[in-house]
C-alpha cells in the first residue's frame, strides 16, 4: 500500500518456507552485494524484536549475512510461535517472513494517523524518539510526542505537515519530503477507513533520503464491505478459533479468563453481566453477544463454543427478551443441551418476551438446568457450581450434572 501511493519503501519480499527464504537471499545478495538482510516475523502483535520463539530462537526479527544463516533463522522461526509482551505466553504463529534489505538509518522518528476518542476525531501523533518502546517513550516523556489534530473535511494541511516534519528535527529539504509523505500517509488513512497507520521508524537513511521503514495497519471492521481486497488478505491463523468460529455464526465473542461461560443477548447485558459474576466472587470466561434479533442456530452454535473451552466449569445463560423471543432461546438452549450431551452445569435466567413460555420449555425438557429469575441469585448459582466443579477437577474427582435426567 505504501509504494502504491508513491511512498519510499525498503527493497522486501515473503517467504513461507525455508527454502524459500534461501533462494530470496540469493538473490537478495546477487542484486544488492554483500551486506545483511533484516528477516521480520509476520505475527499480528508487537513487540517483535524482544519476543522469543517457542523453537527457542530470541527475537523476532533477525538479521543474516548469507543464504545459509537466512536458511538456518527461518527453520527456528517458520511454523513456530512468536511470544512476545502483546501475545501473551500463547503466543501468536509465524508462518510468513518479511524479509527486507537493511538500511543505514541517520534518523529515526515515530509517526502515526488513529482515530482518538478523546478528541472525539482523526488526530496526527508523532515522535521524535522512533524505534522500539514508543509506549515507554510516551509515558517517560510525554513531552516528545507531538498530537496533530485533524479536520477531516480538510485534511492534513501543509502548514501542520511541515510544522510536524520541523518539531520531528527534519531540515530542508527532508523538511519537506517528509511533510509530502505526511499528507501522502493521511490520505491512505482516510480513504482506506481504517482506524490506525503507524509507522515505526519514520526514518532518515544514508544519503538523506525519508522512508517508511516499518508500517501497521488497522481497519474499521464494519467498513471492510467497501474493501474486499483487505478482506482476502486476513489470516485466521493469527486469531483465536474461537473468535473465528463465532464470527462465522455473526456472534459478538471475545476469550477471556475465567471458568464462567457467558451466554447474553445485547453488549450492555453482557458486560453488566460479566461485572455480576465478579461480584460473586467468579470470573467470567468470555464475553458472549447472540444480539437483539438471535436464533435458535446461534444459541445452538453459542453453546458449542462455550462447551469446547475447557476452562469452562459453569454456563450462564442472561436473555432479556425484547426482540428476541424467550421461547426461542429457551428451545435453542434445550437443543444445544441434548445435541451435544453437555455435562457443564447451566444456569438460566429469561425475563421479557415470552418468558412465560420459554420457562415451560425448559421444565418440560427433562434437563437440569437450573432456572432462576432473579439476575443477582443466577449470577452467584453460577459462581458456587463452577466453584465445585473447579474443586472436583483439582481433586481428579468428576461430578456428574447428568443430562438428560
Amino acid at each position: 500500500m505504501l509504494k502504491g501511493a508513491g511512498l519510499p519503501v525498503a527493497k522486501g519480499t515473503i517467504a513461507r518456507t525455508p527454502e524459500e527464504a534461501e533462494i530470496a537471499a540469493r538473490v537478495f545478495f546477487d542484486l544488492l552485494g554483500p551486506g545483511e538482510i533484516v528477516m521480520k516475523a509476520q505475527v499480528l502483535a508487537g513487540g517483535r524484536g524482544k519476543g522469543r520463539f517457542s523453537s527457542g530462537l530470541q527475537g523476532g526479527v533477525q538479521m543474516a549475512n548469507s543464504p545459509e544463516k537466512v536458511k538456518s533463522f527461518a527453520e527456528r522461526m517458520l511454523g513456530h510461535k512468536l511470544i512476545t509482551k502483546q501475545t501473551g505466553e500463547g503466543g501468536k504463529p509465524c508462518n510468513v517472513l518479511f524479509m527486507v534489505e537493511k538500511m543505514t538509518v541517520t534518523k529515526e522518528t515515530y509517526v502515526a494517523f488513529l482515530l482518538d476518542r478523546q478528541s472525539l476525531g482523526p488526530v496526527m501523533i508523532a515522535s521524535s524518539e522512533g524505534g522500539m518502546d514508543i509506549e515507554a517513550v510516551a509515558h517517560a516523556t510525554p513531552d516528545k510526542i507531538v498530537r496533530t489534530l485533524i479536520e477531516p473535511q480538510v485534511g492534513l494541511t501543509e502548514k501542520d505537515s511541515l510544522s510536524v516534519a520541523e518539531k520531528l528535527g527534519f531540515k530542508s529539504p527532508q523538511k519537506e519530503e517528509a511533510a509530502r509523505q505526511f499528507r501522502v500517509l493521511w490520505e491512505l488513512f482516510w480513504k482506506n477507513d481504517a482506524t490506525m497507520v503507524e509507522i515505526n521508524p519514520f526514518a532518515m537513511v544514508g544519503g538523506g533520503q525519508v522512508m517508511c521503514l516499518d508500517a501497521k495497519f488497522n481497519f474499521d471492521s464494519n467498513a471492510l464491505f467497501r474493501h474486499p481486497e483487505f478482506v482476502v488478505m486476513k489470516d485466521e491463523s493469527q486469531e483465536d478459533p474461537r473468535d473465528v468460529q463465532a464470527h462465522k455464526h455473526d456472534i459478538n465473542y471475545i476469550g477471556l479468563n475465567g471458568s464462567i461461560g457467558c451466554l447474553v443477548n445485547g453488549a450492555g447485558l453482557a458486560m453488566a453481566t460479566m461485572d455480576l459474576i465478579k461480584l460473586s466472587g467468579g470470573e467470567p470466561a468470555n464475553f458472549l453477544d447472540i444480539g437483539g434479533g438471535g436464533s435458535e442456530t446461534q444459541v445452538t452454535e453459542a453453546f458449542k463454543l462455550l462447551n469446547a473451552d475447557p476452562q469452562v466449569k459453569a454456563i450462564l445463560v442472561n436473555i432479556f427478551g425484547g426482540i428476541m423471543r424467550c421461547d426461542v432461546i429457551a428451545a435453542g438452549i434445550v437443543k444445544a443441551c441434548k445435541s451435544l450431551r453437555l455435562d457443564t452445569p447451566v444456569v438460566v435466567r429469561l425475563q421479557g418476551t415470552n418468558f412465560a413460555e420459554g420457562k415451560r420449555i425448559i421444565d418440560e425438557s427433562g434437563l437440569r438446568l437450573v432456572v432462576d429469575d432473579n439476575l443477582e441469585h443466577a449470577a452467584a448459582q453460577a459462581v458456587r457450581l463452577a466453584k465445585i466443579a473447579t474443586l472436583a477437577d483439582e481433586a481428579h474427582v468428576k461430578v456428574q450434572f447428568e443430562f438428560p435426567l
